[in-house]
C-alpha cells in the first residue's frame, strides 16, 4: 500500500507505463549497464541546430537513448528521417523574426542507434521503408524494466 491507500500495480509492458517513469529508469538502467558507450563529444554537441546551446543534464544521452528505444519499440519501421521530426522544435528566442519548424540531430539519432544495434536491441527493419524495428532481446530488456516499476492503481485503470 502507498501513503495515499491506493494500490500499487505491476506492469507487463512499455505500452502500461506513462513514458516519463519509464524513460527514467531506463535510462538509469543503461548508464549502469556500462555497455553503451559514451561520445568523447558528448558534453560539447547540440542536439538540434535551433538550439543554442547542449543539455544541462550530464545524463542526456542515456535519455535520448532510452527515448529512441521506447520510440522504436512502440513503433516499428522508424527511421532517422522520421526520428529528427519527432525530436524537432522551434526556436523560441529570435525577437520578432517568425518561428518556424526545425528537425532535430540526424546524426546523433543515428550514432545512438547504431549504438543500441550493436547492444542488440534494435535491429534494420527489413521492409520497403526501411527503419529500426526492436529485436526481442530488446523487447525483453525493456518489458523487464518496465515491470520493475511499481505504478499506483488510479494510473492503470
Amino acid at each position: 500500500m502507498s501513503e495515499q491507500g491506493e494500490q500499487e500495480v505491476q506492469a507487463s509492458s512499455v505500452r502500461d507505463i506513462p513514458a516519463e517513469a519509464f524513460i527514467k529508469a531506463y535510462a538509469a538502467h543503461l548508464k549502469t549497464n556500462d555497455k553503451m558507450q559514451l561520445p568523447n563529444w558528448v558534453d560539447i554537441v547540440k542536439t538540434a541546430t535551433f538550439k543554442e546551446l547542449g543539455p544541462y543534464d550530464p545524463d542526456w544521452y542515456y535519455v535520448r537513448a532510452a527515448s529512441l528505444a521506447r520510440k522504436v519499440y512502440l513503433k516499428q519501421g522508424l527511421g532517422v528521417g522520421a526520428l529528427r521530426r519527432q525530436y524537432g522544435g522551434r526556436n523560441k528566442r529570435k525577437g520578432v523574426v517568425p518561428e518556424h519548424f526545425c528537425r532535430a540531430s540526424g546524426g546523433l539519432i543515428r550514432h545512438i542507434l547504431i549504438q543500441l544495434e550493436t547492444l542488440g536491441f534494435v535491429e534494420k527493419h527489413p521492409g520497403s521503408h526501411g527503419g529500426r524495428r526492436i529485436t526481442s532481446q530488446g523487447q525483453r530488456d525493456l518489458d523487464l524494466i518496465a515491470g520493475r516499476i511499481e505504478m499506483p492503481k488510479s494510473i492503470v485503470c
